[in-house]
Order: structure tokens, then sequence, then C-alpha cells
């Protein structure tokens, strides 16, 4: 087979994407749910390569591509009422439960009944009786 006839393939092009894609597309990663992968994916880019562009533009490195953030209505002037912050009650103290151990051996049953604050020294007996 004579190889000198076979032509070389095509080198691939890098891509170059517009500002105004990069944005939009960095704008879709930061929006709440939204995976930069399936974004990756919807636009035929590389996850690796997207994750850079939003680092870049969370780092400033990337101007133009954040939406500059819109301050919250003043709650004052359009009377909703905004985060309202509640004092809730401490939730209830544990109280300990009961330590119960029923043994059977040879036709006998034993059972016992500790009270939970007392489990250490419960399991030093259990293991003691177990020897």
């Amino acid at each position: 087979m004579n190889t000198s006839m076979l032509e070389a393939p095509a080198r691939r092009r890098r891509r170059r994407h517009s500002a105004d894609f990069k944005a939009s597309v960095i704008r879709e990663c930061l929006r709440p749910g939204v995976s930069i992968v399936s974004v990756a994916l919807a636009n035929g880019l590389n996850a690796t390569m997207l994750r850079k562009w939003v680092v870049e533009a969370e780092r400033g490195e990337r101007p133009g591509a954040l939406p500059t953030p819109t301050p919250p209505p003043s709650t004052q002037a359009t009377g909703t009422p905004g985060f309202v912050a509640l004092q809730l009650a401490p939730p209830p103290l544990a109280t300990p439960t009961d330590i119960r151990i029923e043994l059977q051996r040879t036709g006998t049953t034993i059972k016992v009944t500790r009270p939970g604050d007392v489990a250490a020294a419960c399991a030093a007996w259990l293991r003691e009786l177990l020897r």
C-alpha cells in the first residue's frame, strides 16, 4: 500500500466565542439549581472550560460576565415585608431513657431495667456478667 497518496486529516481549529455568548452562558450557570455540566452539554462546550469561565467571572477577571446585583427594594417604600427574624424556643431537654436488658439461659429469663444516666455502670456490669 502506498501511503504517500493519503491526505493528512485537517487540523481542528480552536473555536472562538463572543463575550456576549460567554456572559450569557455564565449567567445560566449561576442560576440556582443549574449544573455547569448541563449548561456545557446544552451549548456544546467543555465543562472544565466553562467552569474556568465561571471562576474567572466570579473573581472579576472577566468583566461584564456577571450580572450586576440589584439592591433589594426598600420594604418601607413598598410596604411589603422582607426577612423577619423569629425567636425560637430552645428544644426540650432529652430525658434519659431506661436501659432494658433481657437474658435467657436454660429456661431462666432475667430482665434488668436501669436508668439511662448510669449506662457506663450498666455496661461494666454486663461485661462482668458475660465473662
